[in-house]
């Protein structure tokens, strides 16, 4: 596979009429989406960046064999650095079930700079009727049984921007191929699948290495919110414009608040080389809130009324090299549920505040100093293109 290009998409527009349901938590989310496999009588389009061997990689497998069995076409297309810990044996059970499956971008020793594109989407589709989409995989981290699962959110969706979430993988999955054309068109419902009509407005956002419409959205909500920004990313390093928007945001009087991992990462250089934008953030008036108990692992973006949830972080990287997708959703209902979500997460978080924050110790200032030299190198890297 050649170093992926520009998939020449028109933006997908604003459509009303869907339902979106916030699934909360491995507890919550992995039940629905193997709900919806189980119940597939037609197909199931699974687009995953991590995708681990284990318990629940393997209630997936067997859902999809199963679904396989029931004469349901099943296409799996998996990042290949995402899924390198998905074992040998899991990728025979799932070819074996007759399964399409497809690895994006697959590893090359000595292919640096190509090896950095990568598909960190989530996505789960069922027979044009409902799509999943938020910033989980299917990997153990996730799950409730875990003490530590990483916190993280799903959106539920049903109606007419699940036919976008179709074409949207549709588009990858023929980039993966070279445009062979070996995923035929599947069928959809009659309105999107959209048998129980919903009242709120949706909008599938994609991003990729040379069109960066989810940024784009982001700095115009920011720009435009009149009374509150409130942004959960497992991941922050954000652009000079993203900074600057938030100072401004915070400077007129908008609840501007972050709500980032606390102790409890999986990349504690990227940690810390976020932090060192803390002091310019706090000095503009915006609140910083560390979650505690685990890993706070969700990407959700919330300004006014407007929510956007899916897979992209507030960093370089994510706009830099990452297929990322986002669903956006303009509903009071939405908003505040979300709303309620960031303030239960708040009450379990560390507020970071502005004195404590100046006498921190000298050691977490190198820390920062090091890993935003590294920071900047990787962004240096990531502008010369091929």
């Amino acid at each position: 596979m050649q170093a992926p290009l520009p998939l020449n998409r028109k933006r997908f527009p604003w459509r009303s009429g869907n339902r979106f349901e916030l699934l909360v938590d491995g507890g919550h989310f992995f039940p629905a989406m193997l709900t919806a496999i189980k119940a597939a009588q037609h197909y199931v389009l699974l687009e995953m960046y991590l995708f681990e061997s284990g318990t629940i990689a393997n209630e997936f497998i067997d859902a999809l064999a199963a679904a396989t069995a029931r004469g349901a076409r099943i296409y799996v297309l998996l990042d290949d650095f995402g899924a390198r810990e998905l074992h040998h044996a899991d990728r025979q059970r799932l070819s074996k079930t007759g399964a399409h499956l497809a690895f994006y971008n697959p590893l090359r020793y000595g292919k640096l700079r190509r090896n950095l594109w990568r598909d960190h989407r989530k996505l789960l589709l069922v027979d044009g009727s409902v799509a999943f989409t938020g910033g989980a995989g299917i990997t153990d981290e996730f799950a409730p049984a875990d003490p530590q699962h990483w916190h993280d959110v799903m959106l539920a969706v049903r109606g007419p921007c699940v036919a976008d979430w179709h074409a949207a993988f549709a588009q990858v999955w023929h980039l993966v191929h070279n445009n062979r054309g070996d995923m035929p068109a599947l069928p959809l419902p009659p309105n999107g699948g959209n048998t129980a009509p919903g009242h709120s407005a949706g909008r599938v956002t994609l991003n990729e290495p040379l069109r960066m419409e989810i940024k784009r959205s982001l700095l115009k909500h920011l720009r435009n919110a009149e009374r509150r920004i409130w942004i959960a990313s497992a991941y922050f390093i954000p652009s000079w414009k993203i900074r600057r928007a938030l100072y401004q945001a915070a400077r007129q009087g908008c609840d501007v608040r972050l709500l980032l991992p606390g102790p409890h990462t999986d990349h504690p250089g990227v940690r810390h080389a976020g932090r060192r934008y803390y002091s310019r953030l706090l000095a503009a008036g915006v609140r910083i809130f560390e979650y505690q108990p685990r890993f706070l692992h969700a990407k959700i973006l919330l300004c006014d009324t407007w929510v956007s949830i899916g897979s992209s972080n507030i960093d370089r990287w994510n706009f830099s090299w990452n297929l990322e997708a986002n669903q956006e959703v303009e509903d009071h209902g939405l908003a505040e549920q979300v709303a309620a979500l960031f303030e239960a997460d708040f009450t379990h978080s560390r507020e970071i505040l502005a004195g404590e924050w100046r006498q921190r110790a000298w050691h977490r200032r190198a820390l920062e100093r090091f890993w935003g030299i590294i920071e900047l190198w990787l962004e240096r890297l990531s502008q010369r293109r091929p």
